[in-house]
């Protein structure tokens, strides 16, 4: 995995969590084998992954959500 994965992780920054997702996301790992070396909850994982894909798809367009528009969108889709 990530070098920034590397030894026992207390607190999960954003940083972090960024590097899980980018390596799941590239193949280099699944969400179970993740959950397992991390001891998280995958369904956790799974919603960090989903976060990020979500926050790429607003990077991307040509006028970003802000982060309100982005979870009255999401309101709206629930």
């Amino acid at each position: 995995m990530s070098t920034l994965m590397e030894g026992d992780i207390k607190r999960w920054t954003a940083k972090r969590k960024t590097a899980l997702v980018l390596d799941i996301i590239q193949g280099k790992t699944t969400v179970s084998e993740a959950s397992r070396a991390y001891d998280l909850n995958p369904s956790e994982v799974e919603q960090w992954v989903n976060e990020g894909k979500r926050g790429m798809e607003s990077a991307l367009r040509s006028k970003p959500l802000e982060i309100k528009e982005q979870y009255e969108c999401q309101l709206s889709d629930l």
